[in-house]
């Protein structure tokens, strides 16, 4: 008896021990600028939330969406969201800018758009070392166009250096259809490739990956088609566009309860006095390894997270 494979993995971030792995199962997207979307998120059952400094805000607003941002961490801001500031590209005009002003705030982490190379990564490890960031402040990397796509195996690799600090990727699909021409069609046919390409990347390095965004939010049963997928794919969460889909996710990316009582049937039997030293033990005639006990025990451990959670909203 075995975690079922229709409950969502709860993998450790790039840092192993040094700090504890979180829900990711909702992380919405809100613009920086948007200071009626912001104030909404002090109801919202997201686990993570990404203020939007890039693509959501409009060039001429770039500057005061800084502002607006400062604002509304300053007076609003709950301890069980994980804090994700997105930054424009390095490469245009707002960029550095946006690194700088992001660090003031001390988010959980710093989500950097369009990584092509490790190169991409390490040049805001320096800056956050330089100006002497807690090593909380982590990293997030957008893959969403063909280079970075082809270097995703390398650029998860600079979340296993000390002092790496980088924890999770996002493909960015939209991005990627736009510069492939690769058609938008349900089921993402022409995409899966990659999306497995962009997970095997970040799961040898011990990274958490959050699915793309599904961009029509009026679509719930394609939404959970798509959840359900994501899940099945292997991803921790999904990223959202709309508070509606906030419920659905945490629902697909969750744990269900015949997996939770699977895993605890196994965690109980490891814990027998005679099964202590196996390696391997017979329950209800399957074979159980050690392995199935670690992933047993990050079930459970999420199961308690949400449990948590909803104490506290």
């Amino acid at each position: 008896m075995m975690p079922s494979e229709t409950s969502a993995p709860f993998s450790a971030s790039s840092s192993g021990d040094r700090h504890p792995a979180r829900l990711r199962r909702s992380v919405l997207c809100v613009p920086a600028d948007n200071a009626r979307a912001l104030a909404k998120i002090a109801s919202l059952a997201c686990d993570a939330v990404i203020y939007d400094l890039e693509d959501a805000v409009s060039v001429d607003n770039k500057v005061a969406a800084r502002q607006t941002l400062a604002d509304h961490l300053q007076r609003q801001r709950r301890s069980d969201i994980e804090v994700i500031i997105r930054i424009n590209d390095l490469k245009t005009p707002f960029g550095e800018k946006d690194l700088a002003f992001a660090l003031t705030l001390s988010p959980d982490a710093i989500f950097l758009p369009k990584v092509e190379s490790p190169q991409d990564i390490q040049a805001v490890v320096d800056f956050l070392s330089e100006n002497d960031a807690p090593d909380s402040v982590r990293l997030w990397a957008m893959i969403e166009t063909p280079r970075g796509v082809l270097n995703a195996a390398a650029i998860a690799e600079t979340g296993r250096t000390s002092g790496g600090r980088l924890d999770c990727f996002v493909p960015g699909l939209n991005d990627l259809r736009k510069d492939t021409g690769v058609a938008a069609l349900p089921g993402r046919t022409y995409l899966i490739a990659w999306l497995m390409q962009i997970l095997l990347a970040a799961r040898s390095c011990g990274l958490d990956i959050i699915d793309a965004v599904f961009n029509d939010f009026r679509d719930d049963a394609g939404f959970a088609a798509e959840c359900a997928e994501g899940r099945d794919m292997g991803f921790d969460g999904k990223m959202l566009i709309h508070p509606a889909q906030i419920g659905p996710a945490n629902g697909a990316f969750g744990v269900a309860d015949t997996a939770l009582a699977d895993a605890r049937s196994i965690i109980d039997a490891f814990a027998l006095p005679e099964n202590a030293d196996k390696a391997v033990i017979n329950l209800n005639g399957l074979m159980v390894e050690r392995l199935h006990l670690d992933q047993a025990l990050r079930l459970a451990a999420k199961a308690d997270a949400i449990n948590e959670k909803g104490k506290n909203p």
